[in-house]
């Protein structure tokens, strides 16, 4: 299969994902193009795609937005954004892709097994949390867990789950692709699947926002997770 069509059809199947669940559209991504394209392509390269996909998803779920919820989250993440980009340019690229791994087949247990965490009130939480989102986030374009976790722990209901991690992502999205830029990591490899990967988004948002009221969000869901265990087994061996 070429390359590009390849990455289009990754790139479809996340975008169509995070627009049915919220989430998802990095956590599959990163899963298959890391090994297709090479992390250092990968991350740069889906860190755009996800500024264009946040913009997007954001001016769809404007009403259910609350940014009281989310600012927090956003302020830790930005002060761990820089480390994060230093550490995808410094550690091993095999070390890095099995963390992904690891990443990636722990948060599906822990979303598969169902299990209720207690509430989060204290306000170090929303820092903590956002932090380590913004560590993952900026190194692996990866940073959804650390955040689900905590808009779980808060209680959210499904509107304003999808809307604050989306407000969230746009935030961090943008300082990723900032970052990317001022460490020169936009080189040709990246720009020459942006094309084909802003078709992917596009399409794959009108799909997921006008089929989702279709699918069953809980079967879908479990298909996704075991499938993120599959690309995490993956990029361990």
């Amino acid at each position: 299969m070429p390359p590009a069509l390849a990455v289009f059809l990754i790139l479809f199947l996340a975008i169509f994902t995070q627009s049915v669940l919220g989430f998802g559209s990095a956590l599959i991504s990163m899963g298959v193009l890391s090994t297709l394209l090479g992390l250092q392509t990968a991350a740069p390269f889906f860190a755009l795609i996800a500024l264009v996909l946040e913009i997007i998803l954001v001016i769809h779920y404007r009403h259910a937005l609350n940014l009281q919820n989310v600012w927090k989250l956003t302020v830790g993440s930005l002060l761990a954004t820089p480390l994060g980009l230093y550490a995808l340019k410094t550690l091993p690229e095999q070390f890095t892709l099995t963390l992904l791994g690891v990443l990636l087949i722990a948060y599906a247990l822990y979303a598969l097994s169902g299990l209720q965490l207690p509430e989060l009130h204290h306000p170090a939480w929303a820092y903590s949390l956002g932090f380590l989102s913004g560590l993952i986030g900026s190194a692996y374009n990866t940073g959804g867990p650390p955040v689900i976790i905590y808009g779980n722990c808060r209680r959210w209901s499904p509107a304003e789950f999808k809307a604050n991690l989306q407000g969230f992502f746009l935030v961090n999205s943008l300082a990723i692709a900032l970052g990317h830029g001022l460490t020169h990591s936009y080189t040709p490899a990246v720009w020459q699947y942006v094309g084909v990967g802003l078709l992917a988004t596009v399409l794959g948002i009108l799909a997921g926002t006008r089929l989702d009221r279709f699918l069953n969000p809980v079967l879908f869901r479990k298909i996704v997770l075991l499938g993120l265990i599959l690309l995490g087994i993956n990029l361990l061996i």
